[in-house]
């Protein structure tokens, strides 16, 4: 037959239940926290080679307007000077007048396409710097419900 349990027993009992069902949720918790842990870490390496990326980007984006403007400004002088030597050359006022007018156009319409080639240049590398950090933000939403989840 089977004995009854006195009182203490299943006080015994019932505290040792709880005991192991605190070991088991203490367990789950930390293996749950230590799979989150190990998504931010993941998520950071990955924010950090954005990073990185985006700076390369930003640095080849501003050796490219540094070469265009070197190049625009050596070939504006050359222009200046070829110009300056024409004007010096030439046989009466009204030539030279002519020949400054067509320089001073000339200039004024260089300048203007070369602000708009620096211009587009300068938004394709503000948008190659930016790619990389794109996903980062969706990237840490998920890293976060997924942390939750788990």
């Amino acid at each position: 037959m089977a004995k009854h349990k006195t009182h203490g027993e299943k006080t015994t009992d019932a505290a040792q239940d709880t005991v192991n069902q605190g070991a088991e949720a203490l367990k789950a918790n930390f293996e749950k926290a230590f799979r989150g842990y190990d998504h931010v870490l993941g998520y950071g390496q990955e924010t950090m080679d954005a990073y990185l990326k985006a700076a390369n980007a930003a640095g080849k984006g501003a050796e490219t307007i540094q070469n265009e403007i070197f190049a625009w400004s050596r070939q504006s002088v050359e222009d200046s000077i070829t110009a300056a030597k024409a004007v010096m050359a030439s046989k009466s006022v009204h030539e030279a007048i002519e020949l400054q007018t067509d320089f001073a156009r000339t200039a004024f319409e260089g300048y203007v396409n070369q602000m708009t080639k620096l211009g587009e240049i300068m938004v394709a590398a503000t948008r190659d710097s930016f790619a990389p950090l794109q996903g980062r933000v969706q990237a840490w939403v998920d890293t976060v419900q997924t942390t939750r989840a788990a």
